[in-house]
C-alpha cells in the first residue's frame, strides 16, 4: 500500500510539472525588454559597441503621445502623456513637430542621431589611417634614399640646355603645388588639432591657429581649382598613354638600377600617373569642398547613391542599398569624410613627388626652376622627346634658305 502512494505521488508531481512547461512552450516568446521595461538591454549596447546593425524602434517609435501632452508653459511643461524623455526622443529620431523662425534648410534639425558613426570615423580609422600613411610614405622614400641614393646624370654634363616648360606652364605649377601645401597642412591642422595640437600649443593658442587655417583653407582652394584648370588645359595632350610607357613601366623608370633609361616623350609614364592622379583626385577634392563650402545649395551624395543603387554597385559589395535621403548635416559628413580620405592619397603620392623632383633626382628641379634643363639629363629621361626637338630644329633649318 505505501509503495503505491509513493508511485502515485509521483505520477500527480510529473503531471503538474509538465503542465507548466507545456504551457511555457506554448506561450509566445517573451518581449526581450521586458525586464528592463522597454529600455535598452546590455546586447543592445554590446551591439552597438561592436558596430552592428540595432532595431531601434522600440525607442525611435516610443515618443508618447504629444497631441494630449501639456503645453511647455504650463506649470508642468512637458510632462503628461509625453515626458521630457520622449520629447527629446522624438527631437533625435526627427519625428518632433519642429517650428523655427529661419527658412534655412536644416533649421528644424535640432538633435542628429546619425552623427555618431561619422564622428567616430573621424576620430578613429581616419586620423590613424591616414596619419601612419603619410609616415609611412616618408619613410619608404627615406628607404629608397638610403639604398639607391641620389639618381645622378650618368653620362658627361655638357652644361647645354634646352627648355622644358615655359614661364605660364611653371607659374600654372607653382600655383598649384603652393595652394595644395597650404591646403594640406591647414587641413591637418583642422582635423589632427584636438590629438596633437591643443595639448602643446592650448586650447585658446589653438583657437586662433584654427581660425585662421579655416580662412586660408577655404580661401586658398579657389587657387587650387583655377590651377587644376589651367595645368590639365596645358598638358592634357602630352599625357595621354602611349605604347612607350608599357616599356617605361617595364623597367621601372630606371628608378632602380643605374645606367637604365627607357625611352619618353616629354612626360614619362610615371609622371603621367601622377598627372592623372592630380587630376581626378584633385578634382574630386575640388567637388567635394564645394559641397562643404555650399552644403545645401550642392549635395552631392544622396544623388550619387541613388546611381549607384540603380547600377547595383551595393550588391556587389554585399551591403545594403546606400541611403537616398540624406539631411544636410549627412551630406556634409559623409563630402567632408571623403574630402579627407581623397586627400590623404593625393598627398602621399605628392610626398613622392616631391622627393623625386628636387633631393631624388639630380637636375630635375630645374624644368619647374628655371624651366630650362641639361640636355643630357633631358635625353637620358625624355629621349624619345629630345629627339623630336632635334627633327624639328632640323626640318626648320631645311627649310630656311642659306644667306
Amino acid at each position: 500500500m505505501t509503495r503505491f502512494l509513493m508511485i502515485a505521488a509521483m505520477l500527480l508531481t510529473l503531471g503538474l510539472g509538465a503542465a507548466p512547461m507545456a504551457a511555457a512552450q506554448d506561450a509566445p516568446e517573451a518581449e526581450p525588454r521586458a525586464a528592463t521595461g522597454g529600455a535598452s538591454t546590455l546586447e543592445d549596447i554590446l551591439a552597438r559597441q561592436r558596430g552592428e546593425q540595432v532595431d531601434d524602434a522600440y525607442r525611435r517609435l516610443d515618443t508618447g503621445d504629444p497631441d494630449s501632452a501639456a503645453g511647455t508653459v504650463d506649470q508642468l511643461g512637458t510632462l503628461g502623456f509625453a515626458s521630457d524623455s520622449e520629447v527629446y526622443r522624438a527631437l533625435r529620431y526627427g519625428t518632433a513637430d519642429v517650428t523655427v523662425s529661419t527658412s534655412a534648410a536644416a533649421a528644424g534639425v535640432l538633435i542628429q542621431d546619425r552623427g555618431m558613426w561619422w564622428l567616430q570615423f573621424r576620430q578613429g580609422p581616419l586620423l590613424t589611417w591616414g596619419g601612419y600613411g603619410l609616415l609611412g610614405v616618408i619613410g619608404l622614400l627615406a628607404v629608397f634614399y638610403l639604398l639607391r641614393g641620389r639618381i645622378r646624370i650618368d653620362g658627361p654634363v655638357t652644361g647645354e640646355k634646352i627648355l622644358r616648360f615655359n614661364s605660364v606652364e611653371r607659374f600654372a605649377h607653382w600655383l598649384l603645388a603652393g595652394s595644395f601645401i597650404l591646403l594640406g597642412i591647414t587641413g591637418l591642422v583642422s582635423l589632427f588639432g584636438r590629438i596633437g595640437l591643443i595639448p602643446l600649443l592650448g586650447k585658446d593658442s589653438y583657437a586662433v591657429l584654427a581660425g585662421a587655417s579655416k580662412w586660408v583653407h577655404n580661401n586658398v582652394s579657389w587657387a587650387f581649382m583655377l590651377a587644376l584648370v589651367m595645368i590639365f588645359l596645358f598638358w592634357v595632350i602630352e599625357n595621354i598613354p602611349n605604347r612607350h610607357d608599357l616599356k617605361w613601366l617595364a623597367k621601372g623608370g630606371g628608378l632602380f638600377s643605374k645606367g637604365v633609361h627607357p625611352p619618353a616623350k616629354k612626360f614619362n609614364a610615371g609622371q603621367k600617373l601622377i598627372f592623372w592622379a592630380v587630376i581626378v583626385l584633385g578634382g574630386s577634392i575640388s567637388v567635394s569642398g564645394l559641397s562643404l563650402l555650399f552644403p545645401f545649395e550642392l549635395p552631392m551624395f544622396a544623388f550619387t547613391f541613388e546611381k549607384l543603387n540603380a547600377i547595383g554597385v551595393p550588391g556587389w559589395l554585399g551591403m545594403a542599398p546606400f541611403p537616398t535621403e540624406l539631411a544636410p548635416h549627412e551630406e556634409m559628413q559623409f563630402a567632408q569624410l571623403w574630402h579627407a580620405i581623397i586627400s590623404f592619397v593625393l598627398m602621399a603620392i605628392i610626398i613622392a613627388h616631391i622627393y623625386l623632383g628636387s633631393v631624388g633626382m639630380e637636375g630635375a628641379f630645374d624644368a619647374m626652376g628655371s624651366g630650362e634643363v641639361e640636355k643630357q639629363w633631358a635625353r637620358e629621361h625624355h629621349g624619345l622627346w629630345v629627339a623630336e626637338l632635334e627633327e624639328k630644329t632640323a626640318r626648320k633649318a631645311r627649310a630656311t634658305p642659306a644667306e
